[in-house]
């Protein structure tokens, strides 16, 4: 069977460089105008991508003065581009460490039906003390203590899903019988992190649940990406690191008694795109010359639980740096970060620079067939099954991706050139509907 590359675009704000809202072309209020988000999600459908994805978190990212802060909650912009699209998929982000499962469970489900099977859900466990506090917390939870949660967070969603068998609604008028209660299967959850007794209030839906995504390259989040997850977002800088981190997905998979093929591995791209290579390489110093340095190494020292005024700008990372098992944040970004200044010895200045367009995705400058190309290779030779499209900057790079990459992979024979009518989210991925937990396979 001839594979298909999937595509999701990554939509954030003004774009995805820390420097984009500083262009003649941004609104620095684009990060809460529905109309900009219903123009990026029809340009996106226009260009017949997989899906759509937002990212969030539980507290004010950033600082004020870097770059626009703060973010609508995504499942209620993503409700309200439910009604503005009619194929593309709606994923957004949510955490299991400052969440119900009934709630999350139900406001998903509600999407999905709403938008007639495109939910998806970016299931993070959330790392940062910042967001802690925000719940009454004085620190976050260990690193392995947030991924036991979130299996246990899951596991209880699934139940939720399934409590509704699909033909519980009856609807026989004339019998005056609305549903089958033998048809509901309460969860009667009683576990370490959550007690959840009830069905859910919502009826299974099209997808039955949403498409499962999940983000951590950690080995806790790889051991539950190959348990849960049905597509990845990763973060790799070389050719060889993406075929590593694919093989070893793939494989944890399968020993978790799953199909591989049913996960599908998405590394971030952020592309920047000019009609000849000096064009695609002037945009993009464009962009860099726009970054705040100061901005920069905060972030940066923060990231690297650095001291504040540990960096020097024109300097190398320190030598002493902490190892990954030390840290218990965002662990797989710290160390992709630490080894690609490491690998090209770039100062802190060179890395604050190459980090602005993605945070560790990797950057491409060049022209439309250039980027067609590091997609085509990336896919064919084992290290993707599709991308997380990033534009640089919004609505202009999206546009750009659009109009003259999409046609080049069209025209290899990489991507389709429209959708089929009445397709879930999950079958635009090639996964099947799930099976009902609670139904033996002879009644399915």
């Amino acid at each position: 069977m001839t594979r298909t590359l999937h595509l999701n675009a990554f939509l954030m704000n003004t774009g995805h460089h820390e420097a984009s809202w500083r262009l003649p072309e941004s609104d620095p209020h684009a990060h809460v105008d529905l109309a900009h988000y219903v123009r990026l999600a029809r340009t996106a459908e226009r260009g017949t991508f997989d899906s759509l994805f937002l990212a969030d978190g539980p507290q004010l990212w950033s600082n004020l003065a870097q770059r626009p802060a703060g973010a609508l909650e995504p499942l209620t912009l993503l409700t309200a581009l439910a009604t503005a699209t009619e194929h593309i998929g709606l994923i957004a982000t949510a955490s299991t460490s400052y969440n119900s499962p009934y709630n999350l469970a139900r406001r998903f489900a509600s999407l999905d039906i709403v938008s007639g099977g495109r939910a998806g859900w970016n299931i993070v466990t959330t790392a940062g003390a910042e967001a802690a506090r925000n719940f009454g917390l004085d620190a976050e939870p260990a690193h392995a203590e947030r991924y036991a949660r979130a299996a246990e967070f899951l596991d209880v969603a699934l139940k939720l899903w399934d409590s509704w068998e699909d033909d519980a609604v009856v609807a026989d008028k004339t019998a005056g019988v609305w549903g089958d209660d033998s048809k509901i299967h309460p969860p009667r959850h009683r576990g370490t992190y959550f007690s959840v007794a009830g069905a859910l209030n919502v009826p299974r839906t099209p997808q039955g649940y949403p498409l499962l995504v999940q983000a951590g390259s950690s080995d806790d989040g790889k051991a539950f990406a190959a348990r849960y997850a049905e597509a990845v977002f990763t973060a790799q800088q070389t050719l060889g690191d993406a075929q590593a981190f694919y093989r070893d997905l793939k494989s944890r998979t399968l020993r978790a008694g799953r199909d591989p093929e049913h996960v599908k591995v998405l590394p971030g791209i952020v592309p920047v795109l000019g009609s000849t290579e000096a064009e695609a390489r002037a945009a993009e110093r464009l962009l860099e010359d726009h970054i705040v340095y100061d901005h920069g190494v905060a972030r940066l020292e923060s990231l690297l639980q650095l001291p504040a005024g540990t960096l020097e700008l024109d300097g190398p990372l320190p030598a002493d740096l902490p190892p990954e098992s030390a840290v218990e944040g965002a662990k797989s970004r710290y160390t992709l970060v630490v080894e690609l200044a490491r690998r090209e010895r770039l100062t802190v200045r060179e890395l604050i620079g190459r980090l602005g367009g993605g945070r560790g995705h990797l950057t491409f400058a060049g022209t439309p067939e250039q980027v067609a190309g590091q997609i085509e290779t990336w896919f064919t030779e084992g290290a993707a099954d599709g991308f997380n499209i990033m534009p640089a900057v919004l609505p202009s790079g999206l546009e750009a991706f659009v109009d003259h990459v999409v046609p080049i992979l069209r025209r290899r024979g990489l991507f389709r050139e429209e959708y089929c009518p009445r397709r879930t989210l999950r079958e635009r991925y090639g996964l099947p509907r799930p099976a009902n937990q609670y139904l033996t396979p002879a009644s399915v």
